[in-house]
């Protein structure tokens, strides 16, 4: 089949981010200029330079408190950093639990029982017991065509790797099999890899 995305696709529901999968998820915690924190899954969400290290999510949606945007935008206007979190099989539920739609005021880390820790780099907290934590500091937000489609770009400016994810001095993503977002309500994990040598190697 064919379509355009502007006369819309007849299926029963939209196809558009099965096709564009698996995708990583970015956990990003912020804290806004009042103290106030958050923490959210995003899955558009990528690693996009080596050096300096850079890393992107965008934001999709708005919530009427919020200015045109979700609160992890509004705080990172605020206080211009974030942290990335990674999201390790065993935390899916307690990831899926901070996707809720929930107010400012309520702060995900309490709500969803996850232990914080301070950010060694930038004023916010990060998942203590993630895989890994990258903590950011933004280098730009850009606006998108379309109703609250906001790209926000940051600098990593410090890694935290947990100690049993590393395997003779490699990061092993198997030892924690992060989640991946797939289509409609559908997730993966990395469980095996392979390994392919790219032409004159």
């Amino acid at each position: 089949m064919f379509y355009r995305p502007e006369d819309g696709h007849g299926l029963p529901h939209n196809p558009f981010n099965a096709i564009v999968s698996p995708r990583p998820i970015g956990w990003i915690s912020t804290r806004g200029a009042d103290g106030s924190e958050n923490l959210a899954p995003y899955s558009f969400f990528n690693a996009v330079a080596y050096v300096p290290p850079q890393v992107m999510f965008a934001s999709t949606s708005a919530k009427p408190d919020r200015d045109g945007t979700k609160d992890s935008v509004a705080n990172i206007r605020e206080t211009a950093c974030f942290c990335v979190n990674v999201v390790e099989y065993a935390m899916r539920d307690a990831m899926n639990r901070t996707s809720g739609p929930w107010e400012r005021e309520v702060d995900e880390f309490d709500l969803a029982g996850i232990a914080r820790a301070e950010c060694e780099t930038v004023a916010c907290s990060r998942v203590a017991a993630a895989p890994a934590n990258l903590e950011c500091r933004l280098t730009r937000i850009v606006q998108l065509p379309g109703e609250a489609n906001f790209v926000v770009f940051g600098e990593v400016t410090g890694i935290h790797l947990r100690d049993d994810c590393l395997k003779d001095g490699r990061f092993d993503v198997t030892a924690f099999q992060p989640v991946s977002r797939l289509g409609y309500r559908d997730y993966a994990r990395v469980t095996e890899l392979f390994s392919l040598a790219r032409p004159g190697e």
